[in-house]
């Protein structure tokens, strides 16, 4: 910016009325927040703040959806009176709210790390996930609670027309949002975002589960809505199993066998790498981060290590999906002393080890 540009600049900011900067600063303020940037050079994407980006973007379209599907049946309960219905209506409003603490765990997500959160705030997603998990199971209990209620109590189903036409619609708006999370969520790598398909899926089978139901009242079988609403808990239950695994991965640091493999491969095929040791993953959120041991030639510079260690980092973040960082450990081929033997005293199970020189091109 010449001279004079910067001058017009300043001349401009004298000029405008200070009225209209509250509210541009209020406004870039409100943006900053709810919007992932990067302070990266260049134009260099930061990947993490876009799955952000993109699990938030599902979150509110499918909290649209539920709404709409939740306004539905509330019209055909104000139409009909069935109590049965606004009790599954509640239901299904006050589910597609879990939607909330997830939205909440992605924005903490974004914050920096720092010197007490070393590693950032992603893993908030994961307790959203316990929260998912403990819902769906809260959901099965409800409804084996209701069905078994249903069977001591037996009560006719009225109004079927308006019953069937709720159910269908709490089904299909459920499936859809069911399906368009789990898809986002194993896509950008949330757990969380798994479950929270998950349980949506349940809300969908226990929509199904008034309008079997209703079916089966209608062809005059009066223990059908409870005998469905027995089926349909088991079906919770399998749900639950998937959800329930899908976030204890995730806490105890599981990561898939084959990105371990695939790491191995990427560095054993960077130039100056002899062999490969240790490599170690685990998930931040929705983001990997690893830490690698690799073996170089024990006459290399430091700077020459260095530039094989950086090599290989960049190798590993092309290789593994959603690798955002990886801190790579270099050890050299063996000489008379053992650098290591100062720490023997303080190796146990679970802590790095010197790795095992082996040639690059081995498998």
């Amino acid at each position: 910016m010449d001279g004079k540009q910067h001058a017009h600049h300043d001349h401009d900011r004298q000029e405008r009325p200070t009225r209209t900067r509250r509210p541009r600063r209020w406004r870039h303020r409100l943006a900053h927040l709810l919007t992932p940037h990067s302070h990266e050079a260049g134009d260099k994407v930061d990947a993490a703040m876009e799955t952000s980006r993109e699990g938030m973007r599902t979150l509110w379209i499918s909290l649209v959806v539920l709404g709409v599907t939740t306004v539905v049946q509330a019209v055909i309960v104000a139409l009909s009176g069935s109590v049965a219905l606004l009790g599954d209506t509640v239901h299904n409003a006050a589910d597609a709210l879990t939607a909330v603490p997830l939205g909440i765990a992605f924005l903490l997500g974004r914050r920096p790390a720092n010197r007490r959160y070393t590693y950032g705030y992603g893993r908030a997603e994961d307790l959203a996930g316990v929260l998912i998990v403990a819902t769906i199971a809260a959901s099965a209990v409800l409804a084996a609670w209701t069905a078994v209620d249903r069977l001591l109590n037996p009560r006719d189903v009225t109004h079927l027309w308006a019953v069937s036409g709720a159910a269908l619609a709490g089904f299909v708006g459920n499936e859809w949002v069911a399906r368009f999370r789990i898809r986002t969520g194993r896509r950008i790598g949330s757990a969380a975002l798994v479950a929270d398909g998950l349980h949506a899926r349940t809300d969908g089978f226990t929509s199904l589960a008034v309008l079997l139901g209703a079916g089966g009242a209608a062809l005059g079988w009066r223990a059908a809505d409870p005998v469905v609403g027995l089926l349909i808990t088991l079906a919770i239950l399998l749900v639950l199993k998937d959800a329930a695994r899908e976030v204890y991965r995730r806490l105890m640091d599981s990561v898939d066998p084959a990105f371990v493999a695939t790491a191995h491969a990427a560095l054993r095929g960077v130039d100056g790498v002899l062999g490969t040791g240790q490599v170690r993953m685990r998930w931040i959120g929705h983001a990997l981060r690893a830490e690698a041991d690799i073996v170089v030639d024990a006459r290399l510079t430091v700077v020459e290590a260095h530039r094989i260690a950086v090599a290989a980092e960049h190798a590993l973040i092309h290789a593994v999906p959603r690798l955002t960082a990886a801190t790579v450990h270099t050890d050299h081929t063996p000489v008379e002393d053992d650098p290591h033997a100062v720490l023997h005293h303080h190796t146990s199970a679970g802590r790095r080890t010197a790795p095992t020189p082996a040639p690059s091109t081995s498998n």
